[in-house]
């Protein structure tokens, strides 16, 4: 007769099991997903180089498109799963499970606490629910709030905006350009302390992002993919960018756009 301890070991191994192979699937789904944008993204500079400003605006709603059907279908099918095999491990803990057991249970649960952050994550950075909710200076908190805890870089947010909120489509292409500003910085710049302003001065919105990288010399420096997709956003929307660097002072980088 087999004992709670024999049939308790097959269920714990077969909910790791699950969350593993959940976490290779996502792991995938992911880089399909990038591989995806990585095409849009040529598209987009093919299109930008032959000034088509309307295509243009096309590959950016396929863009947010993909990025909200990609949160949705994470959140309904792959969180959903690990929101219940984390229920069950949590009903398992409070049932008669034996002490050699235990540490099993517990890295189980771990490994599925960390896939649901991590999903949460993902969701998150693909479409944050508080840009669309809450508006563009809540999402911006939330993203330097998140850098300072992911990177070494410490960030100073300054904000005045008095005006209320913008079009959707300006909030959208600012908290775009801002997650494109922290990649480069994080990646190139070699910065360790990032300021960020935003305000709202006399119908326009403006944002100030600058950071005391290494710099790089404007007239030497070819217009990588980066800038291109950055300039492209601020034309969409009538907008106007500036960037001021050079060698071992750092980059500012502002951005404009008249909201009345």
């Amino acid at each position: 007769m087999q004992t709670p301890e024999n049939n308790l070991i097959p269920v714990l191994i077969t909910g790791t099991l699950v969350i593993v192979i959940l976490i290779v699937f996502l792991f995938f789904f992911v880089i399909i997903y990038q591989r995806k944008m990585i095409k849009n993204q040529v598209e987009l500079r093919k299109l930008h180089d032959e000034k088509q400003a309307g295509l243009l605006n096309a590959v950016f709603e396929t863009q947010e498109n993909e990025r909200k059907r990609l949160a949705e279908d994470l959140h309904d099918s792959v969180g959903q799963v690990l929101s219940a095999i984390k229920l069950n491990l949590h009903r398992l803990d409070k049932s008669s499970v034996s002490e050699s057991s235990q540490p099993l249970l517990a890295d189980t649960r771990k490994l599925a606490d960390e896939c649901i952050s991590e999903i949460r994550n993902i969701i998150h950075n693909v479409l944050p629910p508080v840009l669309t909710d809450y508006g563009l200076l809540e999402a911006l908190e939330g993203l330097c709030i998140k850098i300072e805890q992911t990177t070494d870089v410490k960030v100073e947010l300054k904000k005045n905006l008095d005006g209320g909120r913008s079009r959707p489509e300006i909030e959208l292409a600012f908290y775009r350009i801002a997650q494109e500003l922290f990649s480069n910085a994080i990646k190139h710049s070699g910065a360790t302390v990032i300021h960020l302003t935003i305000t709202n001065e006399q119908g326009w919105l403006v944002m100030e992002f600058k950071d005391n990288g290494h710099g790089f010399n404007m007239s030497q420096i070819k217009h990588g993919f980066g800038l291109k997709n950055l300039e492209s956003r601020v034309r969409l929307i009538n907008g106007e960018i500036n960037i001021y660097t050079k060698p071992k002072n750092g980059t500012i980088t502002i951005i404009r756009v008249k909201t009345l």
